[in-house]
C-alpha cells in the first residue's frame, strides 16, 4: 500500500504545482500586457489562445494518452508549458502576437497533460474505492492550486518584476516536471489509432448532445465557464478603472480569488441544495447568478464587490456541480469517463473562445468594460433560457 501511494502523492503534488503555475501566468502576462502599453482589453485576446488548443487537439490528446505510457504523457505536456514560459521570457514582449503564441504553446501543454492526469489513475490503483479517493483528492489538489494560483500566484506575480514571477513559473513546472518521475512507466496501448478515435470522438460528441440529461448539462456547464473565463478577465480590467486600485496590486487578483472561494463553497453545498434527481433545478442558481453579474458593475466599493464576486461564484459552484456530476454519471456508462470530459472540455473552451471574442469586439467597438460584462450577463441569460425550455421534458423522464 506504501509503495502504490508513493506514485499517486507525486501526481497529486504534480498536479498541484503545474496547475497553480497554470494560473499564475495569466497574471505574469497582464502584467506584461501593462508594462508594454496595452490596452486592458487584450487581455482577453491573449486568454483566447490558451483555449484554441483545447479545440484544435481534443479529439486526439485522449488517444495520445492511451498509446503512449502516461507518465511520459504527463512530462510531455509540462515541458510544453516550460517551452511556452522560455517563449515568453526571450520574445518581442510589445508584439501582442507573440503574447498569444507564448500563452498558446502553455494551452497545448495544458491540453496535453489533461487526459493523462486522469486517465493514469485507475493504473495507479487497486480498486474501485482506490480509484474513488484518488479522484477526489486530485480534484482537491486542482481546486487549491486554482484557488492559490489566482490569490498568491497573482500577488506573487504583483509583487515580483515580470522575469522573476515568468522564472517562478518555469520553476514551479521544471519541479512539476521532476515529480512526475516518481511515478512509474506502464505501457500505453500502441494499438490505438488517431483517425478512428478522431471520428468516435465526434459521434460522441453528438450522442452526448442528443440526449437530454447529457446535452442540457454539456450546454449548462460550457455556459458557466464561458461567463466565468470573461468575467475573469473583464474584473481584472474593471477592478483599477471601478476601484481605484493599482493594476499590479496584488490585492487585484486577491479580489478575484473570492470569486473561487464562493464556487468551491456553492460546490461543497450543492449536494445538499439541488437533489440529483432533480438536477436541472440548478438552473435557478445560474439565473441568481445571472443577476449579481448584472449588478456588480454598478456598485463601485470595494466591500460590496468583494461579497458579489463571491455570491457569484456561489451561486455557479451550486448551478455547475449537478451538471458535472449527472454528465460524468450518464456519460461513463455511454462511452467511458475519459472521453466524456475530453467532450466536456471542447465544448466548454469553445464557449470560453467564443464569449471571450464576443467580450473583446464589443470593448474593441468602444462599449465600456461595465457595459461588456453587462452584455455577457445577456449572453449567459440567453443560454439559461434555452435550457429552462428543456426542463418539462427533462421533469418528464426523470419522474
Amino acid at each position: 500500500m506504501r509503495f502504490r501511494m508513493r506514485p499517486l502523492q507525486a501526481l497529486y503534488f504534480t498536479q498541484f504545482l503545474s496547475a497553480f503555475a497554470d494560473n499564475m501566468i495569466l497574471f505574469v502576462i497582464a502584467n506584461l500586457l501593462q508594462d508594454n502599453g496595452f490596452s486592458p482589453v487584450m487581455l482577453a485576446l491573449v486568454s483566447m489562445a490558451f483555449f484554441l488548443p483545447y479545440i484544435i487537439l481534443a479529439p486526439l490528446v485522449g488517444p495520445f494518452a492511451d498509446k503512449h505510457p502516461k507518465s511520459y504523457v504527463l512530462v510531455i505536456g509540462n515541458l510544453i508549458k516550460v517551452l511556452g514560459v522560455l517563449l515568453l521570457l526571450v520574445i518581442d514582449q510589445s508584439s501582442i502576437l507573440l503574447l498569444m503564441l507564448s500563452y498558446f504553446t502553455v494551452g497545448v501543454g495544458a491540453v496535453v497533460y489533461s487526459p493523462a492526469k486522469y486517465g493514469i489513475l485507475p493504473e495507479l490503483t487497486k480498486n474501485e474505492e482506490e480509484l474513488f479517493h484518488a479522484n477526489a483528492r486530485i480534484e482537491a489538489y486542482t481546486i487549491i492550486a486554482i484557488l492559490t494560483g489566482i490569490g498568491g500566484g497573482g500577488a506573487i506575480a504583483a509583487m515580483t518584476p515580470t522575469v522573476v514571477s515568468s522564472l517562478i513559473c518555469l520553476g514551479m513546472y521544471g519541479l512539476s516536471v521532476l515529480m512526475t518521475f516518481a511515478i512509474p512507466r506502464i505501457n500505453g496501448n500502441p494499438m490505438t489509432r488517431y483517425g478512428t478515435e478522431t471520428r468516435l470522438f465526434f459521434a460522441h460528441f453528438f450522442q452526448l448532445l442528443k440526449k437530454p440529461e447529457t446535452g442540457f448539462a454539456i450546454i449548462g456547464t460550457g455556459a458557466f465557464w464561458m461567463s466565468s473565463a470573461v468575467l475573469r478577465v473583464a474584473v481584472i480590467a474593471w477592478i483599477p478603472i471601478s476601484l481605484g486600485i493599482d493594476p499590479k496590486s496584488s490585492a487585484v487578483s486577491l479580489i478575484l480569488a473570492t470569486t473561487s472561494i464562493g464556487i468551491i463553497t456553492g460546490a461543497f453545498l450543492a449536494p445538499r441544495l439541488i437533489p440529483l434527481q432533480r438536477f436541472y433545478r440548478s438552473l435557478l442558481y445560474g439565473f441568481l447568478m445571472f443577476v449579481l453579474i448584472l449588478l456588480f458593475p454598478f456598485f463601485h466599493i470595494t466591500a460590496v464587490s468583494i461579497v458579489l464576486l463571491l455570491m457569484v461564484g456561489f451561486m455557479g459552484g451550486v448551478f455547475i456541480v449537478p451538471m458535472n456530476t449527472v454528465l460524468q454519471d450518464e456519460g461513463k456508462k455511454m462511452m467511458g469517463t475519459g472521453k466524456t470530459i475530453a467532450i466536456q472540455n471542447f465544448a466548454e473552451n469553445a464557449l470560453m473562445l467564443i464569449g471571450s471574442g464576443i467580450y473583446y469586439i464589443i470593448v474593441y467597438l468602444g462599449v465600456s468594460i461595465s457595459g461588456a460584462i453587462v452584455a455577457q450577463g445577456l449572453l449567459l441569460l440567453l443560454f439559461l433560457l434555452y435550457l429552462a425550455g428543456q426542463t418539462k421534458r427533462l421533469a418528464a423522464g426523470r419522474v
